[in-house]
């Protein structure tokens, strides 16, 4: 079933989770192979379009397939330790921390001031030796979500049957759904319903 990206989580680390997804009970994965993990890190603007045309010249597609896989086994570790952090901030995750430094080791990149849309912007620039590399863009943002933002704000969906994660940023902190239109909406219809069954057996 092929679908397009989902950029709900407001967080590209949220985002990245997101990219194994079972909407109505129905597996979706969003980075099957490394052309689709490329093409889903420009979409996540983690990686620009210059970048990806070098990299179609130099390496494999069997490389880039493999980073892909590597790619889906950081998802399930990272997500399963996010979770855990979530309910217990406090907790010894040095094993974890050590897991993640191994794999921003492999960085080789540095920052260049460009002109963005609201002026003067600093963005990082890498340099791609091998295509194991790119797996250093998701971990940065795995990093960046546990050392700059709050546990408690890490949340799930509420909706029924809905697996998608987001960083709750709205200012009380009070975000339950991946999106208000879609989610929010069908909650909404549904208690609407329940109201309306509850109405029509009280009147009976």
């Amino acid at each position: 079933l092929a679908m397009e990206p989902l950029f709900l989580g407001t967080h590209p680390a949220m985002d990245f989770l997101n990219t194994s997804l079972s909407p109505r009970g129905k597996a979706i994965e969003l980075i099957g192979d490394g052309q689709s993990f490329v093409a889903w890190l420009v979409s996540a603007g983690l990686l620009d379009a210059s970048t990806v045309s070098k990299m179609k010249r130099r390496f494999r597609a069997e490389a880039l397939d493999a980073v892909a896989s590597e790619a889906r086994r950081l998802r399930e570790w990272a997500g399963d330790w996010i979770s855990r952090w979530r309910d217990a901030p406090g907790g010894d995750y040095k094993a974890e921390l050590r897991r993640l430094n191994r794999l921003l080791e492999r960085a080789k990149g540095y920052r260049e001031a460009v002109v963005a849309k609201n002026g003067m912007q600093l963005i990082e620039r890498c340099h791609m030796d091998s295509a194991d590399e790119l797996i250093v863009l998701v971990a940065t943002q795995v990093a960046f979500l546990i050392a700059t933002e709050q546990p408690a704000l890490v949340k799930h969906c509420a909706g029924t049957g809905c697996t998608l994660w987001f960083l709750d940023r709205t200012k009380a902190h009070g975000r339950l759904f991946c999106s208000a239109a879609v989610c929010g909406n069908r909650a909404k219809v549904a208690a609407f319903r329940e109201r309306q069954r509850g109405s029509a057996v009280t009147s009976g």
